[in-house]
C-alpha cells in the first residue's frame, strides 16, 4: 500500500475511539422526538427532501468524491425481497451519510446514525425526514427505535447499518463489528447485503478515489438458534468486508494505536 509524506496520521487508544468531529457531539434525542410520522403532508414532504438528496448525492458521488460502485445490480434485484438491510464499514464522514440514497435507489434507505447528526444546524433537524434513525441513549426510546426500524424494512426500505460503530474516516481495515447490530435480521428476516468502502490513489486528485463493492444476499440461518444465527451472519459479513478491503491500494490516513505510559 502506497504511502505520501503529506498523509494525515490519527492515534487511537482502542476501536472504542470516534474520530467524528461535529460541534453537536454529544446532542441528546429531545424527550419529545417523534419516531414515526402518519401526517400525509410530512410523508409528502419527505419523499420531496428525498428525491432532492438523490440528486445532489449523485452528483456528489461523480464530480466530488469520485465513486464508483460495484455490483449495484444486487441491489436492484434486493427490491424483489421488499425491504433488506445494508451492511457498510464506517470511513467517511460526509459520504456515509448520503451515499446510500444513490446507491439504494430506487428502495429508500433508512440510516441507523449517532445523535450527534441531528444536532448539525439546519441539516440535522431535516435528516429525520430524510430517512435517518437516531440511536437512543435511554431504554425508554429502544422500544420505539426498535419499532420503527421494524416498520421501515416491513414497508420495503433499505435499512443501513454501519456496525464498526464509529467513524474513522479513510481507514483501510475493518474492525471488529458490534453484535448489537445483527439482531435486526434475525427479529425481521430480510435479506443482507454487504456495501465495502475501499480507496485507491487518484492520478488527479490528492484524496483517494474511492470504489465501493456490493456483495449478497446473506440470509440469518433458521436451522441455529437466534443467538448462534446472529454469530453466523455477523462472520459472514466480516469476512466479506475483510475480503473486499484488500482492494484498498492507498492510505491516505494513517492509523497508528497510542503507546501505553
Amino acid at each position: 500500500m502506497s504511502k505520501e509524506k503529506t498523509q494525515k496520521i490519527y492515534y487511537y487508544d482502542s476501536f472504542d475511539h470516534d474520530f467524528a468531529e461535529t460541534k453537536n457531539q454529544d446532542y441528546k434525542i429531545p424527550s419529545d422526538y417523534k419516531w414515526m410520522h402518519i401526517s400525509p403532508i410530512y410523508h409528502a414532504l419527505s419523499l420531496v427532501l428525498y428525491a432532492v438528496v438523490v440528486v445532489l448525492d449523485l452528483i456528489y458521488m461523480k464530480l466530488f468524491a469520485h465513486i464508483t460502485v460495484k455490483n449495484r445490480h444486487l441491489l436492484l434485484k434486493a427490491r424483489l425481497f421488499g425491504g433488506y438491510y445494508l451492511y457498510s464499514n464506517h470511513t467517511q464522514t460526509f459520504g456515509d451519510v448520503v451515499n446510500p440514497f444513490a446507491m439504494t435507489f430506487p428502495t429508500r434507505p433508512s440510516i441507523i446514525c449517532s445523535p450527534s447528526n441531528l444536532g448539525i444546524p439546519v441539516v440535522g433537524k431535516l435528516l429525520p425526514m430524510a430517512g435517518a434513525i437516531p440511536i437512543p441513549d435511554n431504554i425508554d426510546d429502544f422500544k420505539k427505535f426498535n419499532q420503527t426500524i421494524s416498520r421501515r424494512i416491513k414497508i420495503g426500505d433499505c435499512i443501513v447499518i454501519y456496525p464498526e460503530q464509529h467513524l474513522w474516516p479513510y481507514y483501510t481495515k475493518i474492525r471488529p463489528l458490534s453484535d448489537a447490530a445483527f439482531h435486526f435480521p434475525i427479529k425481521v428476516r430480510k435479506p443482507v447485503y454487504v456495501a465495502t468502502t475501499t480507496y485507491q490513489k487518484s492520478r488527479i486528485f490528492k484524496k483517494p478515489k474511492i470504489t465501493i463493492y456490493i456483495d449478497g444476499p446473506f440470509k440469518a440461518s433458521e436451522d441455529l438458534s437466534k443467538k448462534d444465527a446472529q454469530k453466523r451472519l455477523k462472520y459472514e459479513v466480516q469476512k466479506t468486508m475483510e475480503r473486499r478491503a484488500k482492494h484498498s491500494t492507498f492510505e491516505y490516513v494513517t492509523y497508528r494505536k497510542k503507546s501505553k505510559k
